[in-house]
């Protein structure tokens, strides 16, 4: 049986993949591992946007409920500020019920420790033991007045709120900004931020119905987002994805700023300020060469990780640095937050620009970006790691490896969360790196869907 649990958290079609029945073990094994030396402990509990999101929490929480822990439900909220809010309210644990970028038919579980923090793989090994092998002998089932209760916090939203706005010392007064808020979590909590903070917002894809979270919208589908700026003739766009943990950006052009692009922005404004710890960012192996050669140039240091913002965080609290993140736009301030958050980033952004009285655009130009082409190869869950055991496909990526060789590089990984093996290849001419990327794709997906 593989893995239950992928880079964030336990991911699937809902009511297939992730079904009740396994929300429900997962709500009993994480209030036996997350808490189990708390008599009655708490574990708070917020999810997404997306139709089946009700029907996983009422699984889970029975779980909870099951084990004599209390479930304390915030009900839709971004993932960061559950990782927040576990800390503020002091509980035992937090979990997400969400796909983050997921399409609609798609969600997952996550979990967060008491301090706000994703939980490492040897926490998550003894969950899945659990769920496996069967609740401990020694941890039987309370009955009476021990069996758990579920509890809404009503104020939740509005203390993420105030938590965010602390986090910068400007206003927005004379910024118009066009919010696309992915149909998700940060539908209600973004525009409330910004407006709070003096900005005129222009807000889109705020209606979340269930079924519409990232439909062609969001930090995945920016590209409405960008003809909108150009027509409103606003300062920035800012797109989050179903679950707030990412951000893209938009210049007054209407040109995109990813995840590289803004860390390689504030990294080099905390630096400017003695904050940026280490002088180091942590980036993944999916950043642009562009972005190594402009920190060399800014004298900025950069640690790289396998893909994951996980693996980021890891590296981060080991070496006490505080600014990394992906080009996904996963970007972890930890002097603010315990984990990636969407407008958090947005904000220390924004603070930027305000604060050196620069454009985006102008802003941005602090890196160039190296021409790269990307394909997500469809294959099956179950066979998605098997790409580096297939000899005629690690042959065709060994030619890759030596074509690009001194001009470039390949990079093939299984994605952590969905059924996909992801090929990016950078060099100097993008028809050719298209091609390339398309071709090995299908081999790909021929091989492992046989």
């Amino acid at each position: 049986m593989a893995r239950l649990f992928g880079t964030d958290g336990v991911r699937g079609i809902a009511n297939r993949d992730l079904t009740c029945e396994l929300a429900f073990k997962l709500g009993q094994a994480s209030a036996c591992v997350l808490a189990s030396n708390v008599h009655r402990p708490t574990i708070l509990v917020g999810r997404d946007t997306r139709i089946s999101g009700e029907m996983l929490e009422s699984a889970l929480v029975a779980g909870i409920c099951s084990m004599g822990a209390r479930a304390v439900l915030v009900d839709v909220m971004p993932t960061p500020a559950i990782a927040y809010l576990t800390r503020y309210y002091q509980a035992d644990a937090g979990a997400v019920i969400s796909a983050s970028h997921n399409t609609v038919e798609y969600n997952g579980i996550k979990f967060f420790d008491n301090k706000g923090y994703k939980l490492p793989d040897a926490v998550e090994d003894r969950i899945e033991e659990i769920i496996r092998t069967g609740l401990p002998e020694d941890r039987p089932l309370p009955i009476g007045a021990e069996v758990g209760r579920p509890v809404r916090q009503r104020n939740a939203q509005r203390r993420y709120i105030d938590f965010v706005k602390e986090t910068t010392g400007v206003r927005l007064d004379g910024l118009h900004i066009v919010l696309d808020c992915a149909q998700g979590a940060n539908s209600q909590v973004a525009p409330t931020v910004l407006t709070e903070l003096g900005a005129h917002v222009s807000v889109y894809y705020h209606e979340p119905d269930g079924t519409n979270i990232n439909e062609n919208c969001g930090s995945t589908h920016p590209e409405r987002l960008c003809e909108l700026v150009r027509e409103l003739g606003a300062d920035v766009g800012l797109a989050f994805d179903g679950d707030a943990d990412r951000l893209m950006a938009v210049d007054e052009r209407g040109k995109l700023v990813n995840g590289d692009q803004v860390m390689c922005i504030c990294a080099n404004h905390l630096k400017s300020q003695g904050r940026l710890r280490g002088n180091t960012l942590v980036t993944t192996i999916m950043s642009n060469m562009g972005l190594d050669l402009a920190l060399k140039k800014l004298g900025i240091q950069q640690v790289k990780t396998k893909v994951g913002d996980r693996y980021v965080l890891e590296n981060m609290l080991e070496n006490h640095y505080s600014l990394g993140g992906e080009q996904s736009g996963h970007v972890i301030f930890l002097d603010y937050n315990t984990t990636g958050d969407g407008l958090i980033t947005a904000l220390q952004l924004l603070t930027v620009m305000v604060e050196s009285k620069q454009s985006l655009s102008r802003l941005a130009q602090i890196m160039e970006i190296l021409p790269q082409s990307q394909y997500a190869a469809k294959v099956t869950d179950a066979r998605k790691y098997d790409f580096d055991k297939d000899e005629e496909i690690l042959a065709a990526i060994q030619v890759l490896d030596k074509k690009y060789e001194g001009r470039g590089r390949v990079l093939v990984r299984a994605s952590g969360t969905e059924p996909f093996v992801r090929i990016m290849i950078e060099g100097p001419d993008q028809k050719e790196m298209d091609q390339d990327v398309y071709t090995i794709a299908k081999l790909i997906e021929k091989k492992l869907n046989a």
